[in-house]
């Protein structure tokens, strides 16, 4: 057993990346937003690119509903529906390997609403990191009652 121990710690003085503590300075998000709540995070799939390796808009679009929906589904503290896309901005593309990253902020609580504003943003080449804000929108949601009827915003 002493023989094994020893051998162990040999082999991790030869892996000294094992010995530190790991330098997150370097793999973390560059200058993401710090007035937004991180609602989502998602690395798309094969099967959401085109042919020439860019995500489909459609799907970006999808992913930006759900991360948007996250904040209004607490306030509104039950069930809710996408009501509008007021807008939607798609600043770069997205590929293959993107890791993104949703950050959401509530812009307006109704009567029977709220809208979200949602950045999304790509961390590209991780052996270089580089961040870049790929797509930006603005969503209103509505809290439904058990019929699906428009439902007042509970007190906060």
């Amino acid at each position: 057993m002493v023989k094994e121990s020893t051998a162990l710690t040999a082999s991790l003085r030869n892996m000294p990346e094992i010995e530190r503590e790991p330098d997150l300075s370097s793999i973390a998000p560059l200058q993401l937003p710090n007035d937004r709540q991180l609602v989502m995070r998602v690395m798309p799939m094969p099967a959401d690119a085109n042919g020439n390796g860019d995500i489909f808009g459609g799907w970006i679009m999808a992913q930006v509903d759900l991360a948007g929906a996250v904040l209004p589904a607490r306030i509104a503290k039950g069930r809710i529906a996408t009501v509008a896309v007021n807008q939607f901005v798609f600043k770069q593309p997205v590929s293959m390997g993107d890791l993104l990253s949703f950050y959401a902020k509530v812009e307006r609580i109704g009567k029977t609403s709220v809208t979200v504003n949602v950045e999304v943003f790509a961390e590209r080449n991780p052996a270089k990191l580089h961040v870049v804000k790929v797509t930006e929108a603005n969503l209103t949601y509505v809290a439904i009652d058990h019929a699906g009827r428009p439902r007042p915003i509970p007190a906060a």
